[in-house]
């Protein structure tokens, strides 16, 4: 029975991508000259996920939480910090699954391997946000949303790189 879900389940999804990535796909035209096919999705899914993201904040802060404090036993959470670990997964889940059926899906590597290579980039960028905004927020003292613009540029190229060379490698024949 749970090959039988496993396999339906991966039907479903093979389809919803191959439906939004004719969407994403009939709008490349215009930037044919710019960027590669692959960039091009890799752009849209992000963005999508991105706003997917904010929005999620957003209701998750003021609905949810109604900007109050997570209380779970002994540990509290602040509300806007709580409704980053709340939404985490839900983005995390649906930026993991918009790469591997829209922008990398002739990626042959088994899912379970994906989703921890992809696990390892997130976390490393992570690392990138942090590091890049310590020194550039408080060891060069620039303004911090300057900061986030100027790390977010590299967390993109790195991530695009990691998730084309790594997490959904295509093995040329």
């Amino acid at each position: 029975m749970f090959d039988n879900l496993k396999a339906f389940t991966r039907k479903i999804l093979t389809f919803v991508g191959r439906k939004i990535t004719s969407l994403v796909d009939f709008f490349y035209p215009p930037f044919r000259k710019y960027m590669s096919l692959r960039l091009f999705r890799y752009a849209v899914t992000g963005v999508s996920n991105l706003v997917f993201d904010w929005v999620l904040y957003f209701i998750t802060f003021h609905f949810l939480l109604e900007k109050q404090m997570l209380h779970l036993g002994p540990i509290t959470f602040s509300s806007h910090i709580a409704a980053m670990l709340l939404v985490f997964p839900i983005t995390f889940t649906s930026g993991f699954l918009l790469q591997k059926y829209v922008t990398f899906s002739a990626s042959a590597i088994k899912g379970r391997v994906q989703i921890i290579r992809y696990l390892s980039v997130v976390l490393a960028n992570l690392l990138i946000n942090y590091l890049g905004l310590k020194l550039l927020v408080d060891f060069l003292f620039l303004y911090p949303t300057p900061s986030k613009m100027i790390v977010t540029f590299f967390t993109v190229i790195f991530s695009y790189l990691s998730q084309k060379k790594y997490t959904f490698r295509i093995k040329k024949s």
